[in-house]
């Protein structure tokens, strides 16, 4: 089957229903990024890390829960979160990273042959969930160019160590509007399992960042004068917690590829299990 990574099937896929989509996904007919996709929709990364490792991440979830909004778990071992939907987390998102002792050595758009019977596999929400929902507002977010991830910097802002795991939180940024500002601050407060509101507006290094055009992660983007960097927490800090860990095997999702659920975008706390 062709690989849809064109930017007019792209916009097509806006249109695709998140169960299309994922099925799509699980073919390896679609590999792109998911920001904008499954209107309404809760988008998850997914971190894998083995069983003697579950109990310190959770915690680092829990204690951490601006980055890492915890949306789901599994049973060790079981590829599926059952309160996300008809997911498999080995097939359903489009591309994942493979750690061996921290580093990073390959990219996979399926995880299958690497399964293990200790996996324990993690759901965090993520802002891409929130991209939709604010064009429906008339918030209009400046596209970088299709293909290309959301800037993501390292701050000083420290996260709270559980174990191994721990760093510096990690932000994820998108120039907004002037005039878009309390409404986009309003509007992503609705939505504390994608991050919830922003944790920075403006000067970057009143966070630890020194330049904004030399972002850690994704691909950088110029201010424009009509605009300011808005700031939000990102799930990519669990990512750094984990190559700070130095496991010797781990597995996420891409930054920008997201795990496409069945869950409202807007559902309560209360709505999640962890199974």
């Amino acid at each position: 089957m062709a690989r849809l990574t064109t930017s007019p099937i792209f916009e097509d896929l806006r249109l695709v229903d998140a169960d299309r989509l994922r099925r799509l996904v699980r073919m390896g007919a679609y590999e792109g990024h998911t920001g904008g996709l499954a209107r309404g929709k809760l988008q998850a990364n997914v971190v894998i890390v083995p069983r003697s490792f579950a109990g310190d991440f959770h915690q680092f979830c829990i204690r951490n829960p601006k980055s890492c909004p915890l949306v789901g778990v599994n049973r060790a071992g079981s590829p599926l979160i059952p309160a996300l939907g008809d997911i498999d987390i080995r097939t359903d998102a489009p591309q994942y990273n493979i750690y061996h002792f921290g580093e990073l050595t390959r990219q996979r758009t399926d995880i299958i042959d690497l399964w293990r019977d200790d996996f324990a596999a993690f759901a965090l929400g993520s802002s891409l969930t929130v991209e939709a929902a604010l064009a429906e507002k008339g918030v209009k977010l400046r596209r970088i160019g299709y293909g290309k991830a959301s800037a993501k910097f390292r701050t000083r802002i420290k996260t709270c160590r559980v174990g191994p795991f721990g760093g510096e939180m990690v932000v994820s940024m998108r120039p907004i509007r002037r005039c878009d500002v309390d409404r986009v601050r309003a509007l992503t407060a609705r939505f504390p399992h994608a991050h919830g509101s922003p944790i920075h507006v403006g000067d970057p290094t009143v966070i630890g960042i020194a330049d904004l055009m030399a972002p850690d992660w994704g691909d950088a983007v110029k201010i424009m004068d009509w605009e300011v960097p808005v700031f939000w927490a990102s799930s990519v800090t669990a990512q750094d917690a984990l190559a700070r860990a130095e496991l010797a095997t781990s597995i996420t999702v891409s930054p920008g590829h997201m795990l496409i659920t069945d869950v409202d975008a807007r559902a309560d706390a209360g709505a999640f299990k962890v199974y």
